[in-house]
């Protein structure tokens, strides 16, 4: 007998009615696979189990698992991290931000030096003050993704006089992911509410 309330965090089949409260997986192994995955993918949870995915072309166009244009805006044209992750379309996986939640990114533009990995220090001061929350580098390989949560309703571009920029997004955009873990920064996504304050002071 299967219950009809829960599925399988890894194959999206039902729970045996047998399984206990605290179970994400059907059968062991689904449990070994789901836990290889997550030691090998450095993503946050939090992103992986929510049904925002895209994939994205080379010059970062949103495209749907199955090679057609996809929208920020549109839920029809967004797959789970499974889906998008398994599809080989485009040039690799995006994830949407959207009002549903508090998730948001700060997209730090041309602040590691991709050869040495040392930071541009305004880009230092700002990673210190996110705290321990999941980063990324950007495709470009010169950027960052801080990711967190915080209420953020409209997208902002703070522009710096020396040119760079930090962008901040909580709704209607998607972020073009690589799974390419900044340094030691864990799996998790922090309270970036007194960032987000400090940057749009």
């Amino acid at each position: 007998m299967m219950r009809d309330d829960r599925v399988c965090e890894w194959c999206g089949g039902d729970m045996p009615l047998t399984a206990r409260a605290h179970a994400r997986t059907c059968s062991t192994r689904c449990r070994v696979a789901l836990h290889r995955a997550a030691k090998k993918n450095a993503l946050p949870t939090e992103l992986t189990t929510r049904d925002r995915w895209v994939r994205r072309s080379a010059t970062k166009v949103p495209l749907t698992v199955a090679g057609m244009a996809a929208s920020s805006t549109d839920p029809r044209t967004w797959s789970s991290y499974k889906s998008a992750a398994a599809s080989t379309v485009g040039a690799g996986l995006g994830f949407v931000l959207s009002d549903v939640d508090d998730i948001v990114c700060l997209d730090l533009d041309h602040c590691l030096n991709p050869l040495t990995g040392r930071l541009a220090p305004w880009a230092a001061v700002i990673l210190r003050d996110a705290g321990a929350t999941y980063v990324e580098v950007s495709p470009s390989g010169d950027g960052l993704h801080i990711w967190g949560r915080a209420d953020v309703r409209h997208g902002r571009r703070i522009r710096r006089p020396d040119g760079t920029a930090v962008e901040i997004y909580g709704t209607g955009r998607y972020i073009a992911m690589t799974g390419h873990r900044h340094g030691s920064s864990p799996s998790i996504l922090a309270d970036l509410s007194a960032v987000v304050t400090q940057l749009t002071a």
